[in-house]
């Protein structure tokens, strides 16, 4: 037997998963069952994992599985009239969309002057809805020249790896194999150009042999 609130969170997550084929975040579910905070959720799912009701989906954030439901009342209700009916097998539930991926985060990058690229060992949870195919990377921005393109201090780049652009796209360039940075690649004759998306900003030249492409800008992610 499930307590009232087990048997309405995995109510809820099962509605919402058929409904939308992605789990509920933790602050749905605290908000629906009306709970004072996130932790009474991590109990209630813990709970259900621990009585096979539900799974979490390894590396996936807000990636749940309905193993098996509980009777719902109007379902009891539905049986106890059949009982002379046979009775059909179960219907699997949906398997979770993996509305969520991780993704390598390095460390900050300039939106201003160039600063070294780091490269970190965390990773960055991303709505798979922000990125298309291909690799991708994460990088904290630092710095306001790109404010003008809506690229703000503390937000994250999300990047696609690839060695080459087109003038105009928003790249993460390495310079002199040391210092990389955020903004519009152009060709201006024999020489590169960086700019920013500031006015209070000049433009960067550089010689090919000086810049290497090492993405392009496919989403940003920003935390409130």
């Amino acid at each position: 037997m499930l307590t009232r609130k087990q048997h309405e969170l995995i109510c809820f997550i099962d509605d919402r998963l058929k409904e939308t084929g992605v789990s509920p975040s933790f602050e749905e579910m605290k908000e629906a069952l009306d709970l004072k905070s996130k932790s009474g959720v991590h109990r209630l799912i813990s709970a259900l994992e621990e009585r096979q009701f539900i799974r979490r989906l390894p590396n996936r954030a807000r990636a749940l599985e309905v193993l098996r439901m509980p009777d719902r009342p109007e379902t009891a209700k539905k049986a106890a009239a059949k009982t002379a009916a046979p009775r059909s097998a179960p219907v699997a539930p949906p398997a979770p969309a993996n509305d969520v991926i991780e993704i390598p985060l390095h460390g900050r990058i300039a939106a201003g002057v160039p600063i070294e690229a780091m490269e970190g060992q965390q990773m960055l949870p991303v709505p798979a809805a922000l990125l298309g195919s291909g690799e991708h990377y994460a990088l904290e921005v630092a710095g306001d020249s790109m404010v003008e393109a809506g690229i703000l201090d503390g937000d994250y780049a999300l990047v696609r790896r690839t060695d080459a652009a087109r003038d105009g796209e928003i790249v993460v360039a390495l310079i002199d194999e040391n210092e990389a940075t955020l903004k519009y690649f152009r060709r201006e004759g024999a020489m590169i150009r960086l700019d920013p998306a500031n006015r209070s900003y000049d433009p960067q030249r550089y010689r090919p042999d000086q810049v290497r492409v090492q993405g392009k800008l496919a989403g940003l992610l920003r935390r409130y």
